[in-house]
């Protein structure tokens, strides 16, 4: 991606966008709506030749659905979503979302760069969470063909959320036939600041079909971390743990069920997982394998790579309540979110450097779910 090269204009007519996707048979465009200020939202639609499909909208540039097979062929949409773009303003889930600036909590809303404090958005208690209350889950980004893939592209500007610096922000959506769904995430910025990536979808294996989505219990998990993160009452880390011996210890695959069950003062502390763990590798820009996930009910079995040396485990502790696709309510641990991107609160850590974009360089991310079955 080259960011100098992308159109900054977000309210591009969607006449404009669809001649633009003419030439690509596996992306289509439609209308889905529009913002309260009369901004269209668009849908986008990645195919792959086995029928596999992914909608995509520039409303956050949010990962809305994703058809695929399970082991008898039965087509089924392993995301949970909403079902207009107001549900989704309307929503706290961040369901599919892209995140940003900042994915994750920062501790107290406040951070030192360069011996200058900055106090940024408290939308969870005290803390920071996801951007803040108008993060980029909420901003309508461009979109555009690129490669073959769908490019979304946002303008952050200077003071966005409390954050310093003017931020450029990509990311390139691609679906191979293999099944496999690549984002890239690329940010710049004129002044340094903090920048921490991830997508929120919330993946169920099972299918988020017409009647009420089973939960993610019976979903067997690996994930290739020795460490994780343990937290404070608000969910900030306050030490890295070893996995052994202990409920976070998926190296071998574990039913997510059993897990939930056990009595655990951090698994009480969040209402089930939602941690961050340190992936195995150095993290120096190649991907490598973060976590398997499989559904034996349907066969559907979903690998997540990437470069980040993070990723946050959630099971959707706080679902209950929260309005789905056709009028249906969601559950407690409906579905489950793999988040990979920089550890929680990094920003106020020792090796807080690492996080920091500065002026000239580029931010960089990739993450690959491959769904298949087994």
């Amino acid at each position: 991606m080259n960011l100098a090269a992308t159109d900054t204009d977000s309210h591009r007519h969607a006449a404009d966008d669809a001649a633009a996707h003419a030439s690509n048979p596996r992306i289509a465009v439609e209308s889905w709506g529009s913002l309260p200020g009369g901004d269209a939202v668009r849908l986008f639609t990645l195919r792959n030749a086995h029928g596999m499909r992914v909608a995509i909208s520039d409303l956050g540039a949010t990962l809305v659905s994703w058809h695929a097979p399970d082991r008898a062929g039965r087509i089924a949409d392993v995301l949970l979503g909403q079902t207009t773009p107001a549900d989704y303003l309307a929503s706290r889930a961040y369901m599919g979302g892209t995140i940003g600036r900042w994915a994750n909590r920062i501790a107290n809303a406040r951070f030192t760069l360069d011996g200058l404090s900055y106090s940024l958005d408290r939308n969870e208690g005290a803390n920071h969470l996801h951007g803040g209350a108008t993060g980029f889950h909420r901003a309508l980004w461009h979109a555009r063909e690129a490669d073959g893939g769908l490019l979304m592209t946002h303008e952050s500007p200077e003071g966005d959320a409390g954050f310093p610096g003017a931020l450029s922000v990509a990311v390139r959506f691609s679906l191979d036939d293999d099944g496999m769904l690549t984002l890239d995430y690329e940010a710049q910025s004129d002044a340094p600041t903090p920048v921490n990536l991830t997508n929120h979808a919330y993946f169920n294996l099972s299918g988020d079909t017409a009647a009420e989505p089973p939960d993610i219990r019976g979903h067997v998990i690996a994930i290739d971390a020795d460490a994780f993160f343990e937290v404070d009452d608000a969910l900030i880390p306050v030490a890295r743990a070893d996995v052994a011996g202990n409920a976070f210890d998926f190296r071998a695959g574990a039913p997510i069920g059993a897990r939930l069950d056990w009595p655990d003062v951090q698994l009480a502390r969040a209402g089930g997982f939602d941690h961050c763990f340190v992936l195995r590798g150095d993290a120096d820009g190649a991907v490598r394998r973060a976590a398997v996930l499989y559904d034996p009910a349907s066969g559907r079995e979903l690998t997540v790579a990437t470069d980040a040396p993070g990723m946050q485990f959630y099971t959707g502790n706080q679902l209950d309540g929260v309005g789905g696709r056709n009028g249906r309510t969601y559950r407690k641990h409906a579905a489950l979110c793999v988040e990979t991107g920089a550890f929680p609160d990094q920003i106020n850590m020792a090796d807080a450097e690492s996080v920091v974009l500065r002026p000239g360089g580029v931010y960089r991310q990739r993450t690959r779910y491959r769904l298949g079955v087994r």
